[in-house]
């Protein structure tokens, strides 16, 4: 194999040599615990708070609403079964969305047998909620509503600011997973009017096991992990120090000039989605072809299997994915493409391009030339075609 081309940044993004960098001193000789007194904890804690101003910075928060994890699961665990549990006298009804990620749906389905009772809102085919449906789920003992900020398989991007004024004025707290919008859209907690939100380093070029939860403050809402006084009380645990370096370098470099970086994805994922429909008959686009992530493609090959695509693509050195690597191994179709109304058969179809910044014209040229005879020697052996 004489190239790699990367195309699954959705699942994981390569570490910026500049964040190792700036974590290597805290994997070696600035090794001290952060809650130690003497001068190399002291250090540490002095990195870890410069961390944490980066991290509200570029959300535009505060300091002390920033609140570290191990990474996006964690946090949307905690965001959803904190206020869960600490606001179950006010109400136990909570509203999200039947595309969310796993963290976030399976963490519903444990409140259910707690006596929460959750409206999960459809989506259209585009892959977006209706506002109106929202405002029907609302009701008098409604305590939380979770809507992911942008789609992990298919791109979408929620109507987070609609969402974010619907609950504010009814006093209700608005969680939204921005795990895949962080360093990909431009994120302000206060316009938004977003009350907690789940981010995790690995997704824009910073370290795995290392996440955020910000929660705005007022809001109650219990720990999920006991133990030390770490986080000011609310999330135990000896604090990652290098991966929160990590963390605070990689979400500074991931916002800076972000509308430039758009600006190049966007080009490389209109020409990739142009190219494929016009090269491949029977092509479907899943999500918005333009409220969706600026390096997001997701389409649906009719006919195949989505995962012979892969097998067939890393053989021509091209990393890509069916949808999200958290749900690889099951053999079910992805829960979100099933949600926009695609049919079992044609679901399973599915191929997943996530581009990042090193990503070029000449990668997406080779991508257009690689794919088409895959599919097409795919469709010769498929069972399904013959019946058409």
């Amino acid at each position: 194999m004489s190239k790699t081309i990367y195309l699954d940044n959705a699942a994981t993004t390569k570490l910026n040599p500049k964040v190792l960098e700036e974590m290597i001193p805290y994997l070696s000789d600035m090794y001290g615990n952060a809650s130690s007194i003497y001068h190399i904890g002291r250090e540490s804690r002095k990195a870890l708070d410069l961390a944490r101003d980066k991290v509200a910075k570029a959300l535009n928060a505060i300091s002390n609403e920033i609140f570290f994890t191990s990474g996006g699961t964690e946090a949307d665990n905690w965001a959803i079964k904190g206020v869960a549990f600490a606001n179950e006298k006010k109400g136990k009804h909570i509203i999200t969305t039947n595309i969310e990620h796993h963290a976030v749906l399976h963490t519903c389905q444990y409140l259910e047998k707690y006596g929460f009772e959750v409206t999960y809102l459809p989506v259209k085919e585009n892959g977006i909620i209706d506002i109106k449906d929202l405002n029907n789920a609302l009701r008098n003992d409604t305590i939380l509503v979770s809507v992911m900020f942008a789609n992990n398989e298919i791109g979408t991007i929620q109507p987070i600011k609609e969402i974010g004024k619907i609950t504010r004025e009814r006093g209700i707290y608005f969680h939204t997973d921005a795990v895949q919008a962080v360093g990909n859209i431009p994120i302000d907690v206060e316009d938004l009017k977003i009350d907690l939100l789940s981010l995790s380093g690995h997704k824009f070029n910073g370290p795995k096991g290392v996440g955020v939860l910000y929660i705005k403050r007022g809001i109650n809402i219990l720990p999920m992990i006991h133990g030390g006084g770490q986080e000011r009380n609310k999330r135990a645990g000896t604090e990652n120090v290098a991966g929160i370096v990590g963390i605070g370098k990689a979400i500074e470099l991931a916002t800076k000039d972000i509308e430039k970086k758009n600006k190049k994805l966007t080009d490389l994922r209109d020409m990739t989605i142009k190219g494929l429909i016009e090269r491949i008959p029977d092509t479907i686009l899943n999500g918005d072809p333009e409220k969706r992530l600026p390096g997001n493609v997701n389409v649906c090959f009719k006919y195949i299997e989505g995962e012979s695509i892969l097998l067939m693509l890393d053989m021509k050195g091209v990393c890509a994915s069916s949808g999200s690597a958290c749900t690889s191994g099951s053999l079910d179709p992805s829960h979100v493409l099933l949600a926009i109304g695609l049919p079992h058969e044609i679901a399973h179809g599915s191929l997943r391009l996530t581009f990042s910044i090193e990503n070029t014209k000449k990668d997406v040229e080779y991508l257009l030339e690689t794919i088409p005879p895959i599919v097409e020697r795919l469709r010769q052996m498929s069972p399904l075609i013959s019946k058409q």
